[in-house]
């Protein structure tokens, strides 16, 4: 990790590639990870830690499986969300967005329960960001 501010309009622009977050920090145990998103991911579940979600760009939609049914909730630019540990989600982006989120150092993108993982997303625990 860099010890030097980190630009995160030039973070995004060091990578092409959806669903597959760079890591542009870490805060204490925590990666703060940026990742380019269209399409659909899967759904997915974080057993033990929740997923704290920021629209830099675009707009990023979050279907959600709770105890009282099914739900999705709209994240325009701006907007921040945590998905609550054990809650099933599946992000999805129709027009593409760019995201930040924070997650326990060496989280899965793909949670720890989840469907068959398309080609697209990446399975994976982080990037490291290119200098």
């Amino acid at each position: 990790m860099s010890n030097e501010p980190v630009l995160l309009g030039k973070a995004l622009a060091s990578f092409d590639a959806v669903w597959s977050p760079r890591i542009v920090t870490r805060v204490n145990d925590y990666d703060v990870r940026v990742a380019k998103v269209e399409g659909e991911h899967i759904w997915h579940v974080h057993d033990d830690t929740d997923e704290f979600f920021l629209v830099l760009d675009g707009e990023l939609h979050i279907s959600l499986r709770e105890p009282t049914g099914e739900r999705t909730v709209l994240l325009p630019q701006g907007a921040v969300f945590t998905v609550p540990a054990g809650t099933e989600h599946r992000p999805y982006a129709p027009s593409g967005a760019s995201i930040l989120l924070f997650e326990p150092t060496g989280t899965s993108t793909v949670g720890d329960r989840h469907d068959e993982i398309p080609d697209h997303v990446d399975a994976t625990i982080g990037h490291a960001l290119e200098s």
